[in-house]
């Protein structure tokens, strides 16, 4: 899905004028043509939504229809000019990939942002307004630059074995058993407990997440919220659902127009899928059950990320797992170098109860993974043989719980969600990580061939 930011690069961004002959003639939008204030209207009506909050797609379709009308206004005195059609033309893509209707609803011509002190957008804009009019009250220089208008926004995942993705972007692979924090500031705390997934393996995966709003003056006092495996609550610790007066409307998928709080919850799904939305702060926390295991995505804005002190740098999403916690060499992911969960196997061949190689659970089959075999499984939910795709095959060898298939395609479906920059999404492995696949899969192979002499062994 297209991100607003994506969108307003490819066509808000439009230039004052455009050269269109190599002989170096331009096109000016002139003072009758007035497509440049169609576009500073759409700029913002839009530029507070959040693409992972209820409503935007309604209220992002009222911003282009109103945008369309504007064009349609100054269409007479604009003929001829290539940046109104280019407007033009961006307006009718835009339609078309967002689903939007010509004929509806529109937002005001003249969009006013009203101040709210416990909505990060609106204090980030406002406090950006009031800097461009000091500036511009000591200065008879004219400046178009709108750079630091928007807020930048960082990203960390956590999913599998587990696997991280760092605000910078950095895939790893992890052990840290235990609790550990992922981000700990003067604004938000969360921490993860991760546990042994397969018995004589280093990889572990997560079965608890405790996330600390710390208070905020005028906007909301302290709320925790605590999800462990088979609890994946809909409510904070408290049993509220939401802290801080009611504050600016917002449009529902229903259509329908509500108050939006300061901080909130909101499940997706019973029991499988809850996302925290800290509009105070600007903070989007998505929570996930799937299979016995946990996963996590955070979009927060760098500044408050940045928001620590010295006693607070152990931050894996800040930076990284510890050296001595990395199961990774450096971005590239070893395979498991024995037959896959033959820990687990071993154990329950030990069972008079055991009568076949697959073990049937609550949450789903364990099995044995060749290389291939992986890799089919998780082609089936992941296209892209991305970085994503090659945790999902090191799950199913390390584990052989085909639930992990799900989290990794679920954990790259909530990356793009909230991840500010989508020509960051994909992350490849170093180049000599494919080629290892098929070295490792000529050693399953091999030690395939002398499984059934060593089980034998074992069991006589």
């Amino acid at each position: 899905m297209p991100k607003l930011s994506d969108m307003c690069v490819l066509y808000i961004s439009i230039p004052d004028s455009i050269c269109v002959s190599s002989s170096g003639q331009c096109q000016v939008a002139t003072p009758q043509c007035r497509i440049q204030k169609c576009t500073t209207d759409f700029v913002s009506l839009t530029s507070h939504l959040n693409p992972a909050v209820d409503g935007f797609h309604t209220e992002f379709c009222k911003a282009l229809r109103a945008y369309s009308a504007c064009t349609q206004r100054t269409a007479k005195a604009c003929r001829g000019n290539l940046v109104f059609h280019s407007a033009v033309l961006g307006i009718s893509d835009l339609m078309s990939q967002r689903n939007c209707s010509r004929d509806g609803p529109t937002s005001p011509t003249h969009p006013e942002i009203p101040f709210e002190p416990c909505n990060y957008h609106s204090r980030t804009q406002h406090a950006h307004t009031q800097s461009h009019a000091h500036a511009h009250s000591h200065s008879h220089t004219h400046s178009h630059s709108h750079s630091h208008s928007r807020a930048e926004y960082l990203f960390c995942g956590l999913f599998g074995d587990p696997h991280l993705r760092t605000f910078k972007d950095s895939f790893q692979t992890c052990k840290v058993e235990g609790a550990w924090p992922l981000i700990d500031n003067d604004y938000l705390s969360v921490q993860v407990t991760n546990v042994p997934v397969v018995p004589g393996s280093s990889a572990t995966a997560t079965n608890k997440i405790t996330i600390i709003f710390k208070p905020y003056e005028g906007c909301t006092d302290q709320r925790v919220y605590q999800a462990v495996t088979d609890n994946l609550p809909a409510a904070f610790d408290d049993g509220t659902v939401s802290s801080g007066d009611p504050m600016h409307n917002s449009a529902g998928a229903d259509g329908a127009s509500r108050k939006v709080r300061a901080l909130w919850i909101s499940e997706r799904s019973p029991g499988r899928h809850v996302e925290l939305h800290a509009g105070y702060i600007g903070v989007t926390v998505i929570v996930r059950q799937l299979g016995r295991y946990l996963t996590l995505a955070v979009r927060i804005p760098e500044e408050l990320a940045q928001a620590y002190d010295a006693t607070q740098d152990l931050q894996l999403c800040l930076n990284g797992c510890p050296s001595a916690e990395r199961i990774d060499q450096a971005g590239h992911l070893p395979l498991p170098v024995s037959p896959p969960a033959l820990g687990l196997q071993l154990q329950q061949l030990r069972r008079p109860s055991y009568s076949s190689q697959t073990q049937t659970s609550a949450y789903g089959s364990t099995q044995v993974f060749g290389v291939e075999g992986a890799r089919e499984r998780c082609r089936e939910q992941l296209e892209v043989e991305d970085i994503y795709f090659h945790s999902c095959v090191f799950d199913l060898l390390t584990t052989g719980d085909a639930n992990f298939t799900v989290a990794a395609y679920s954990a790259q479906k909530d990356m793009e969600s909230l991840h500010p920059h989508r020509d960051s999404w994909r992350i490849y492995p170093r180049s000599f990580a494919t080629s290892s696949l098929h070295f490792d899969s000529q050693n399953f192979k091999r030690l395939a061939l002398l499984l059934p002499c060593f089980l034998s062994t074992v069991l006589m």
